[in-house]
């Protein structure tokens, strides 16, 4: 590693992106700060009542980031990205959810903002670096034989974030640093620690994207509306706020009663505006159909091929055989009935620790 490379790291105030400064500055690299805000103060949340990457307590996590850099001694930005946020991430957020979806904000985000327009303005901005840097736990690698990046699963499968990165670019996998990637996460609050940062060891880390655990907020009023609860024969059981309100697998807060057994959100009908409703049998499938493509480690196949997915962050990778389509779809078929495969949602390809591609379950 040459010391004369410079990186910029993007700093959220956590223990995970100051330990990933720490290290690279550690190795000779001149580290340089980057945190982005996107908070827009025109949303009614007030106040925070939970933690979250998005919402009024955007201002303490800028607070921290600058204290933090100024305490590594580290040059440290902050990149104003409100207006490109809402154009990329929450209108996709919303207008997906409208469509009957439930949508990942964070497989948007990481592509289009954190890993694209972050590096992109501020170098724009005259800050100038090699290379771009975050806290994720992932790891990098390069095939030979493809000449692609690839991207891996973490040494530390408990915090591995791969996920949320798999529609990254080659382009901009070439100039990435994950420092974390083969550390656990315990060895980083131990770094922490000892260098004296124990404050950002013990702080609770964000794991949700809104601020608050009512959506609405995000959508105008006259995007959604109230509409019949139905079951599998059409028989209506209630009513329903708007589906924004509701996702696949859902059982509580259904404001219905009088089932023989418990009920689940079976299908989101956005063509007639009602939320469908059956016992839990009727959320197991084997198929799906994937779309948006995008084909991180490997070119896309042209034949039938075998491999492990996922369908949220917190499934365990299930093996599937794999058709490729026409318009960059993929028909997919899991070997044992899986849970709730939820349109919306992002789905992720493995040949076990190395991501093949990521989609979006249609």
């Amino acid at each position: 590693m040459s010391k004369y490379k410079r990186v910029a790291v993007g700093i959220s105030g956590g223990v995970d992106s100051a330990m990933a400064a720490y290290l690279l500055k550690r190795d000779g690299y001149e580290v340089i700060g980057l945190t982005m805000a996107i908070w827009d103060d025109s949303i009614p949340i007030k106040e925070s009542t939970k933690s979250g990457c998005f919402g009024p307590g955007e201002k303490e996590d800028l607070e921290a980031a600058v204290a933090l850099c100024k305490k590594m001694g580290i040059e440290h930005h902050i990149i104003r990205l409100k207006d490109e946020y809402r154009d990329n991430v929450l209108a996709y957020f919303c207008g997906t959810y409208i469509e009957g979806k439930t949508p990942n904000p964070c497989l948007r985000c990481n592509a289009r903002i954190k890993f694209g327009l972050l590096p992109q303005k501020a170098k724009a901005q005259g800050i100038e670096f090699e290379y771009f840097a975050t806290g994720h736990y992932v790891q990098l690698g390069y095939d030979e034989a493809n000449c692609r990046y690839q991207l891996m699963k973490a040494v530390d499968s408990s915090k591995d974030q791969s996920y949320f990165l798999s529609f990254l670019s080659q382009e901009q996998l070439s100039n990435l640093i994950f420092p974390l990637g083969a550390k656990t996460k315990p060895e980083i609050k131990a770094l922490a620690k000892e260098l004296g940062f124990g404050e950002l060891a013990d702080k609770k880390e964000s794991q949700d994207f809104l601020e608050s655990d009512d959506l609405s907020v995000l959508f105008s009023g006259d995007s959604y509306f109230p509409g019949e609860i139905v079951d599998i024969d059409g028989k209506v059981l209630g009513t329903h706020t708007g589906i924004i309100n509701y996702t696949i697998g859902q059982r509580r807060n259904l404001g219905i009663s009088g089932q023989s057994e418990p009920y689940y959100v079976i299908e989101l009908d956005a063509a007639n505006n009602k939320v469908v409703l059956g016992p839990k049998q009727y959320l197991y499938s084997k198929k799906c159909i994937a779309t948006n493509i995008n084909w991180l480690s490997i070119p896309c196949p042209q034949t039938k091929f075998t491999a492990q997915a996922k369908i949220r962050l917190q499934h365990k990778a299930a093996e599937c055989q794999i058709t490729p389509l026409a318009d960059n779809s993929l028909r997919v078929e899991f070997k044992e009935v899986q849970l709730s495969i939820t349109p919306g949602q992002g789905i992720v390809f493995y040949d076990k620790d190395i991501v093949l591609a990521g989609g979006i379950i249609q």
